[in-house]
């Protein structure tokens, strides 16, 4: 049996560095992070709103640096 994670585990990503962080890290800092399923394949280098989730365009990105994230 593998021991590899599950294609619908979630991740949670930090909002301003981009790296994976942990469930206590959203907790304290819902804002501050997003959450994403594992494998949903490549976007594109576009940015995403770490409070929504949502998709953002470069402007949206740049004016708020700590609450977006950039996919890759």
């Amino acid at each position: 049996m593998s021991s590899s994670k599950s294609s619908s585990e979630s991740l949670h990503r930090d909002a301003g560095s981009g790296q994976f962080t942990t469930k206590a890290k959203v907790a304290r800092d819902p804002a501050g992070t997003t959450t994403e399923k594992r494998g949903g394949g490549s976007t594109n280098d576009t940015h995403r709103s770490a409070e929504t989730g949502r998709f953002v365009d470069e402007k949206t990105a740049k004016r708020s640096p700590g609450k977006t994230i950039k996919d890759s």
